[in-house]
């Protein structure tokens, strides 16, 4: 009988997913195209204009990544402690927009990442709260459609950023500071629609259909979180994730692969733009197919997938595989990244689902860092192949991971 009622569920997602559901997909559309706009362009201003090297735009990313996700840990737990979680979402989304006027008035590095590191603090406020509020508006059901929904329109955002930086780069003849004042625009719009369309539930009600969370332990309601309430799943889950965010470096090197490979300055936010078609077009059918197909083999898929998007990378001796390679590396995004947030949401007891989202970030943001420092060294000493090499392998050690641990056994 579950059985048949999650087969309903996830014949008519759309139809059954909450209007705040949706608000936050489109917030996260609208601050995508302004995040990936500047991102799309950051290799150019760091490395072009302001004359940094590789290794130091490899720092400038994984410190904003694992910046976005040090804040994530602290305010997925404050959002279980408030028992709150939609004005800590709000308030990490109108951080990042005030700081998007700092990258076009950035006059050296250190004024990029004083503005990266806004952005991303802004990030992880936001972040954990979001995910831990989809997961309180829908059912377990229609979780991975939930998920895949965000990320498909996220990737959507992701998708009009680059084009959207291709044709004002164009129009206003390569001037990227003037580019980057646009970014301003569709950041503000977020915060207006988050502040006005999404409703949080009653922090006393279950979400629809789901069985009413066991009481909450004193130790969470008297101070720190009940750490010991996370079962032994999460943490399996918690280790897989890191080892594939070390195989999935930041996209900024895509960008650079693909001038390396012949791609003008104007042309080169198109890797970008591929990667994110693919993803948004893989992200909701894949969550949708995540609410009935054993999850471990979805994982497994994506892995493969980073594998060969690796391979055609280091292939690629033209723009050609180089689209290619983005675009393998867009589809193993869309298979893996709204499954990992349903496999969180469903090993985490309803009190503590802040808590671990945030420890989730936490860990994938430091495993960023890491990542993304170590291609940064690896390209400047060795060359673009040796990184997307090193991808491969942590893909492999994934994989492994995934079989030795048992994570995402699903009955």
């Amino acid at each position: 009988m579950g059985r048949m009622s999650d087969r309903a569920a996830a014949a008519v997602p759309l139809r059954g997913l909450p209007a705040g559901v949706w608000a936050m997909g489109f917030g996260s559309l609208l601050m995508d195209v302004s995040s990936e706009l500047v991102h799309s362009l950051l290799p150019m201003l760091v490395v072009g204009v302001l004359g940094a090297s590789m290794a130091t735009l490899g720092v400038l990313e994984g410190i904003g990544e694992a910046t976005a996700a040090f804040v994530k840990a602290s305010s997925g737990a404050l959002s279980d402690r408030l028992r709150a979680r939609k004005w800590l979402m709000v308030s990490g989304y109108l951080l990042s927009a005030l700081s998007k006027p700092l990258f076009p008035l950035a006059a050296s590095v250190g004024w990029v990442l004083g503005a990266r590191f806004a952005d991303r603090v802004g990030k992880g406020i936001r972040g954990a709260p979001r995910d831990a509020l989809i997961a309180d508006l829908v059912p377990p059901s229609m979780r991975g459609a939930a998920y895949g929904l965000r990320q498909a329109l996220d990737s959507v955002g992701a998708l009009v950023g680059p084009l959207l930086a291709m044709v004002l780069m164009a129009l206003m003849g390569g001037d990227l500071r003037a580019v980057l004042w646009v970014a301003v625009v569709p950041a503000i719009a977020t915060v207006v629609l988050l502040a006005v369309a999404v409703r949080e539930p009653s922090r006393g009600d279950p979400a629809p259909t789901q069985p009413a969370a066991p009481a909450r332990p004193a130790a969470a309601d008297a101070g720190g979180p009940a750490f010991s309430s996370l079962h032994a799943g999460f943490w399996a889950i918690l280790v897989v994730g890191a080892l594939f965010t070390l195989a999935r470096f930041s996209e900024a090197f895509l960008i650079l692969r693909g001038q390396q490979a012949g791609l003008s300055a104007a042309g080169a936010p198109a890797v970008m733009v591929a990667m994110n078609l693919v993803y948004a077009l893989v992200a909701y059918p894949a969550g949708k197919a995540a609410d009935r197909v054993p999850a471990r083999r979805l994982l497994l898929a994506g892995l493969c997938l980073l594998v060969l998007a690796d391979l055609a990378l280091i292939a690629a001796d033209g723009p050609a595989w180089v689209f290619v390679g983005a675009s393998l590396w867009g589809a193993h995004m869309g298979v893996t990244q709204g499954l990992l947030s349903k496999l969180v949401a469903g090993a985490a007891p309803a009190h503590l689902r802040g808590t671990a989202f945030g420890l989730f970030h936490l860990v994938t943001g430091v495993a960023l860092l890491l990542a993304s420092v170590i291609a940064g060294v690896l390209w400047q000493s060795l060359g673009a192949g040796a990184s997307f090499a090193a991808g491969a392998a942590f893909a492999a050690l994934a994989a492994i991971g995934i079989v030795v641990t048992g994570v995402a056994r699903e009955p």
